[in-house]
């Protein structure tokens, strides 16, 4: 059987999971930027605790049932770093949207008005003879 603790850890890190998956997925903005700038405050402030009173990791660990505080930190940097890929990938998706986009309305706008000195606007000509293709024919 799981001991209580390990379980209680276990269902929080999965639900931190689904709560960074709910992140990814919705739509970007103000808010979810000011989020992200938060939880990154919050990391910063809890790496600073983790250094300056390791005990505490230790102790926070117990409490939820990891035997050491650096187990809890791999765990907890883990489900940092999904995030972290998650939110690079969706941005990397929207980039490559945003590119497309450009790409297909500068298509268009180039199709409506060639430019002046385009082989489109200029009359067919006959393809000149070289000296040296006429002799050779001659010769």
């Amino acid at each position: 059987m799981i001991p209580v603790p390990i379980l209680v850890f276990q269902i929080a890190a999965v639900v931190a999971v689904i709560v960074i998956a709910f992140f990814v997925l919705r739509g970007g903005g103000a808010r979810h930027q000011a989020i992200r700038r938060i939880l990154l405050v919050l990391f910063v402030i809890g790496a600073a605790i983790s250094v300056f009173f390791p005990n505490l990791l230790t102790w926070l660990a117990n409490l939820v049932g990891i035997g050491r505080g650096t187990d809890l930190l791999l765990y907890i940097l883990v489900i940092a770093f999904l995030g972290f890929a998650a939110t690079t990938y969706r941005r990397s998706r929207q980039l490559e949207d945003q590119i497309t986009e450009l790409a297909r309305r500068i298509a268009l706008l180039g199709g409506e008005q060639p430019l002046a000195d385009s082989p489109a606007k200029q009359p067919a000509k006959s393809p000149a003879k070289s000296p040296a293709k006429a002799r050779k024919r001659t010769g």
